[in-house]
């Protein structure tokens, strides 16, 4: 399958892609406050694409369960240094993280390649325009609920069933608005709205999704459900089970890890692939 971002087409076939994570917020549940500096965010984004990151995600709003909501105003204000600063030295592809609309539309002007919406396109009227409007490939996920509130009672009856279905629903909808398919990659949102069992579930289910033909994206990376299989609260303890986590979907067939922990899920990643597909001559 290739994805299309911004006319050019990324086969992600045999070698997957690497979405290192940058967090401009004071209050995200990893790393929140480390990389609020514009400074210290191109100096960890350009450390990550060292690392072997492919993207580099940007967020200028916590999405952690329990997550207060931020202004738009101050989204962009933490957002487009950043994007503009990293722009300029680096050819890597960066993603906008954001469910505001006018957020990734600045962002894409800044030069963002990708828009990654938590809502799938949802939780902004005007999002689904701005998409079809720009070249830029985006990222639907499924969210049960909001952050704030999505982790006080999630429920389904069958969850694998359930992604699937909104899945199905959002791609209709994304063609509907004139937007080429081949733009989209999406994400089943580990953590968003889910218990332990559904993050299980889906993780178990990752080729489940593959016939949708559309690459899919994994984002477990240092998620709290680790914690609950581990018994460890140590955010440090969730270095190695997130490898895993990579190491297991890639083989399963997801294309795009979304990371904190650039170096070890990028050597996990090509030994999968060496295992899989042969040492790369």
């Amino acid at each position: 399958m290739n994805w299309r971002i911004n006319n050019q087409l990324h086969a992600l076939t045999h070698r997957a892609m690497v979405m290192g994570i940058v967090n401009v917020t004071p209050d995200s549940f990893s790393d929140g406050g480390q990389f609020v500096d514009v400074s210290q965010a191109v100096e960890h984004a350009l450390r990550l694409v060292s690392e072997g990151a492919n993207i580099i995600d940007i967020g200028g709003e916590s999405t952690r369960p329990g997550a207060e909501p931020v202004s738009e105003d101050e989204e962009l204000r933490r957002v487009l240094p950043v994007i503009e600063a990293l722009r300029s030295q680096t050819q890597a592809l960066i993603s906008i993280d954001t469910f505001k609309a006018a957020v990734a539309r600045e962002a894409v002007k800044a030069g963002a390649d990708i828009i990654n919406d938590i809502t799938g396109l949802r939780g902004d009227p005007d999002m689904m325009e701005v998409v079809a409007s720009s070249d830029a490939g985006v990222v639907i996920m499924h969210m049960q609920g909001m952050p704030r509130t999505m982790q006080q009672a999630p429920h389904y009856e069958d969850v694998v069933g359930e992604v699937r279905g909104f899945f199905e629903e959002r791609l209709g909808a994304i063609v509907a608005a004139g937007i080429h398919v081949e733009r989209v990659v999406l994400d089943p949102g580990i953590g968003f709205g889910k218990k332990l069992e559904h993050n299980i579930a889906l993780i178990r289910a990752t080729s489940d999704f593959l016939s949708l033909g559309r690459p899919l994206l994994i984002g477990a990376s240092r998620k709290s459900f680790i914690s609950q299989i581990t018994g460890s609260k140590a955010m440090n303890d969730r270095f190695w089970p997130t490898v895993a986590i990579t190491s297991l979907t890639r083989e399963l067939g997801a294309m795009v890890h979304r990371v904190h922990d650039t170096a070890p899920c990028h050597q996990a990643l090509r030994m999968t692939e060496a295992i899989l597909h042969g040492v790369p001559t």
